[in-house]
């Protein structure tokens, strides 16, 4: 994966973006499969291919850039052992153990949320099909 240069509007764009807390802790876990994978090792640690069967559709190559960032942005753990062939376990760190409640808590908005938009979207339809 090739490096940002500094003076990018990306990079310009991240910086600027994360002076915010709430932006910056959004930027650690956003995207479609860091939260995803943060809760699978929730329980505990787990190998690459423990994580890979455990995420539907996440294709290795994503798997590692994710797991990279992650351990990049110290919030998961890489232990590799000195083994034959090499086991590498991921971890949350103590930090990211504080997030646990969090997600929990936005879990419950999103069902929530959807259960909300569900009825909306129902009732739209429905009153469609009544003025036709």
């Amino acid at each position: 994966m090739a490096k940002r240069k500094e003076t990018s509007t990306n990079t310009e764009n991240r910086n600027y973006i994360t002076s915010c807390d709430l932006t910056y802790a959004v930027c650690l876990v956003g995207g479609r499969w860091k939260l995803l994978i943060l809760c699978k090792l929730e329980k505990g640690k787990l190998r690459f291919g423990e994580l890979r069967n455990q995420i539907c559709n996440i294709t290795e190559r994503m798997l590692t850039l994710q797991l990279r960032e992650l351990e990049r942005d110290g919030m998961v753990k890489r232990t590799v052992y000195a083994e034959v062939p090499p086991r590498v376990e991921y971890e949350l760190t103590e930090i990211s153990l504080k997030l646990v409640p969090i997600w929990g808590l936005i879990s419950n908005w999103g069902a929530e949320h959807r259960e909300t938009m569900l009825q909306k979207n129902t009732a739209e339809a429905e009153n469609l099909i009544e003025q036709q």
